[in-house]
């Protein structure tokens, strides 16, 4: 759909709640900075008194911004943190933002969303402004000024309107169908889908949603072999065909994976590189198909070309489109001074001295003796030499090397100091991610380096737009006056989604604290949302400090490698062993995702006792990059803080052998690290050589079931009831032949859970006879939704009530023993999945199931649907769970 020019929209006040004096709401109309009294103000002051103010367009639009004018100066009462809402009428409107206006004068504009969740546009007439709090304490939260931008070409806004509609209409008609068919009204659920849902219609983008809308073919076979017709042999063949079909391929991302490791160089190292007391300035290539260490460049062999100094805690990226690696950030840990006293923590080296608020001034450097008395530190501002004649101890250098065409090989120095041209200042532990297709660079966090290390300092947000050469400051760095704010850091994450021109940032530290908390950050329009507060607490990782992320905007992941992590406040900063790594997963960057914790591959089922296998040791100040075409995440070096024995027992486990060792770059604390898919190459340059730091090089693919081990699963769950049924219906003999044989055969013995599980279905053979005729009430009135509590799909199970039977009985036992009438309302549930009427003409010969038996299939069918792609099986959600009057008003 191609959008028409975005042009003011007009607009009239439709209401707003008690106002100040004569500050009435008309005044935002009018954009008048210099008088105080051109503007809205809230009669109360509280927080806690909601106020609003609703705007109503001339005509229907699609609304993409609103711009917020303020006073030609700061002012208490300017608005701090709004929502807004929008929707076709004042009953029924939309959160689209959530976010905070400067106390300046500069006007602020904001995108807001027009789209869905599945991206259709929605028209709008109706604007609600909601202040939540003003920038003074006790102050009337003021509005000056409002601006809407906007299409209001209305044949496009018509067709908006028309294809909206008909969306809402599929999404309710597929809630609708579902809640149908859990009920058992197969008659009305087959006469909507023949009369909303012709053969005819072709609105839909995916194939066979021309003919239903609701759900693949191949699922609806699936239910009528299952649940009406108990066909578990063809239900199996149709499980299999879904995996033919691809309908399996996005869900096989939802099982939890492993890490599968392979240690690509060894640690032989050159020796003059190994006893230094010095940063390192030196620039290395792995050829990783020859897997070839190759020295390119250190400032030694430079011939007097420019060449990047001595440094560690710096960033690199790569532009792939160019060639070019670009390398910002620098610490030099200055002068040696005695060592520190022994500490008790795994983690003993400058780092993490740096993350315990330590200057690194005070840090020993590589090698020096103890001096066998009380140390300080030197005064403030006594760096090493400057490296250029025109440079500064606090210089901000920013440099290009180029891999391709005629400058290949050389270092560019693209500025001697980015700070004199409104970029970032000297910092170290920052982060800095680049966008090849807009030539645009972001660089974020940080500790300044500036000399004086009585107070922490940190950078903001910047960007750098390579085609013209000039940085802009997109977020000062403590930038509290907006809602929601990114708190300043350092040794954090961030990555870049392109598509959606979002940023992630997560972790890294605060002050004396670690962080646990993740925000998007949308370029656009300059907008903060906070997914985690504390992910920790939402099943995520420890709050961590210089670990490591990586993302694949094809799979919507994105990978972390854990670094250090601490506990409650005073505690020591340690290194997670047991398998540091995650995967964060999301649908849309602005809304909450999922953790899954990456699992090491499991030994085998005929060794008792776990081997040790080829895997790294946990780290910190390590770098990583990722392969995308490949799906292959290469690290190399860091820190790992352990003692020596422990990491010969891990290190035994790897490939390197004596006879086949490559030259390879020195072990580093933190180095810069680039990745040229084409040439199969990864960049690594600099780094400090203290002794104890990692110098290997690795490569991690991740282990998922595929679709042969998700039909394996699949079989299980359908063998599961099939085999109940046989208990119920046919002689123990029988139904424990089919145990031993038809379950047992697709049943993953090495597994503990499976294994339990299967040894559980044993019980079933003992069940007494009354139990099989009790049907509990309480779930016959939760009906089949009750398959929301089964375990997610790296969890087997049967996804079905081990305790619940199947009858048609209408009353139940009471505690006493007296059979006593049930509800009328459950009365109610239980002929909803009494026989339909369609179901005798469709089926022929097969007896229709009991009730109860039904409930139990459908169970077993959504227990299924967990393997299938999202876009093609019916909603997850029941239509019990949307009609709730707390949610009324909301789009669905």
């Amino acid at each position: 759909m191609e959008f028409p020019p975005t042009v003011p929209i007009t607009y009239s006040i439709a209401g707003c709640s008690e106002h100040s004096g004569k500050y009435v709401a008309e005044n935002i109309r009018v954009d008048k900075p210099l008088d105080q009294s051109s503007r809205w103000s809230g009669a109360y002051q509280a927080g806690n008194v909601k106020q609003w103010m609703l705007l109503k367009t001339e005509e229907l639009c699609v609304l993409k911004s609103v711009t917020f004018g303020k006073f030609h100066r700061a002012h208490p009462c300017n608005m701090k943190e709004f929502k807004l809402l929008v929707g076709l009428t004042e009953s029924n409107m939309t959160e689209v933002l959530h976010a905070g206006l400067k106390n300046d004068s500069v006007p602020e504009t904001f995108l807001i969303r027009y789209t869905n969740s599945d991206a259709v546009p929605f028209p709008t007439r109706y604007l609600k402004i909601v202040p939540l709090s003003a920038h003074g304490q006790s102050f009337h939260t003021s509005i000056w000024y409002v601006s809407l931008s906007g299409i209001v070409d209305q044949p496009f806004v018509e067709q908006v309107h028309l294809r909206h509609e008909e969306h809402q209409e599929t999404v309710i008609l597929r809630y609708i169908l579902k809640h149908l068919r859990q009920r058992r009204l197969l008659t009305p659920y087959q006469e909507i889908i023949s009369r909303a849902f012709p053969e005819t219609s072709s609105s839909a983008s995916s194939p066979y949603l021309s003919t239903n809308p609701f759900e693949h073919p191949t699922l609806t076979q699936l239910h009528k072999s299952l649940v009406l017709q108990g066909d578990y042999p063809v239900a199996e063949t149709l499980l299999s065909s879904c995996a033919s079909q691809g309908l399996l391929s996005e869900a096989i991302l939802q099982f939890q994976p492993s890490a599968e490791w392979s240690r690509i160089d060894s640690d032989a190292l050159k020796e003059e590189f190994m006893q230094t007391d010095e940063s390192l300035d030196d620039f290395w290539v792995m050829n990783v198909r020859e897997r070839q260490w190759r020295l390119i460049s250190t400032s030694r062999n430079s011939s007097g070309d420019i060449h990047p100094g001595p440094r560690a805690c710096h960033k690199m990226v790569f532009d792939d489109n160019t060639g070019d690696i670009y390398l910002f950030g620098r610490l030099d840990e200055g002068v040696s001074v005695d060592p520190p006293a022994p500490h008790t923590t795994i983690t003993t080296t400058a780092a993490s001295r740096l993350s315990e608020g330590a200057s690194p001034a005070s840090l020993p450097l590589p090698g020096s003796p103890p001096s066998g008395n009380g140390s300080s530190p030197p005064p403030a501002g006594n760096p090493s030499p400057a490296i250029y004649p025109w440079s500064t101890p606090w210089s901000a250098e920013f440099f290009r090397y180029h891999t391709r065409g005629g400058q290949s090989g050389k270092w560019e120095l693209i500025s001697r100091n980015t700070s004199a041209e409104h970029g970032p200042p000297l910092i170290f532990d920052h982060q800095m991610v680049i966008d090849t297709t807009s030539q645009m660079i972001y660089v974020y966090g940080g500790r300044v380096v500036d000399g004086d290390w009585e107070s922490i300092k940190y950078s903001g947000l910047y960007s750098y737009d390579i085609k013209t050469g000039r940085w802009k400051m997109l977020n000062s760095p403590d930038n509290s006056s907006t809602h929601p704010f990114i708190p300043s850091r350092f040794g954090h994450s961030m990555v870049l989604e392109p598509s959606t021109q979002t940023l992630f940032i997560f972790a890294g530290q605060r002050d004396d604290g670690y962080l646990s908390d993740m925000y998007t950050y949308h370029i656009p329009s300059n907008t903060v949302t906070e997914l985690f507060s504390n992910f920790t607490t939402a099943g995520g990782p420890d709050a961590c400090f210089t670990q490591r992320a990586l993302i694949d905007t094809d799979l919507r992941e994105i990978y972390v490698l854990c670094g250090l992590t601490k506990g409650p406040p005073g505690a020591l900063s340690v290194l997670e062993k047991d398998s540091p790594y995650w995967i964060y997963r999301y649908k849309r960057p602005d809304q909450p995702g999922k953790w899954t914790k990456i699992l090491s591959l499991s030994s085998p089922p005929n060794k008792p006792e776990p081997t040790v296998g080829p895997a790294p040791l946990p780290r910190y100040a390590h770098q990583a990059v990722y392969d995308n075409e490949t799906k292959t995440i290469y690290m190399h070096g860091g820190n790992a803080g352990l003692e020596k024995d422990t990491e010969d027992v891990v290190r035994s486990g790897g490939d390197g052998d004596d006879d086949s060792r490559q030259s390879a770059p020195p072990a580093t604390r933190d180095i810069g690290v680039g990745t040229d898919a084409r040439r199969e190459e990864r960049h690594v340059v600099g780094g400090d050589g203290e002794e104890n730091r990692l110098d290997d090089f690795w490569s991690l693919r991740l282990k998922r079931p595929d679709s042969i081990d998700i039909v394996r699963r699949g079989k299980y769950i359908i063998r599961q009831q099939r085999f109940r049924e046989l208990c119920e219906d046919d002689v123990p003999v029988k139904a424990l032949s089919y145990l031993k044989t038809e379950v047992s055969a697709v049943v993953n013995h090495s597994d503990p859970d499976e294994g339990s599980l299967f040894r559980s279905l044993l019980s079933h053979l003992l069940t007494p006879s009354f139990a099989k005729q009790h049907d509990a009430s309480s779930s016959l009135a939760s009906g089949p939704s009750a398959a929301k509590g089964r375990s997610r799909p790296d969890t087997p199970s049967n996804g079905i009530d081990e305790d619940a039977t199947m009858t048609d009985s209408d009353a139940e036992p009471s505690s006493s023993g007296v059979t006593t009438p049930i509800s009328s309302s459950v009365l109610l549930t239980l002929r909803l999945f009494e026989e339909d009427p369609s179901e005798t003409r469709a089926q022929g010969e097969v007896p229709p199931p009991s009730a109860a038996r039904y409930r139990q299939r459908t169970q077993v069918f959504e227990e299924l649907l967990q393997f299938v792609n999202e876009d093609v099986r019916q909603p997850d959600r029941d239509l019990l769970e949307l009609i709730n009057i707390d949610q009324m008003g909301q789009e669905i």
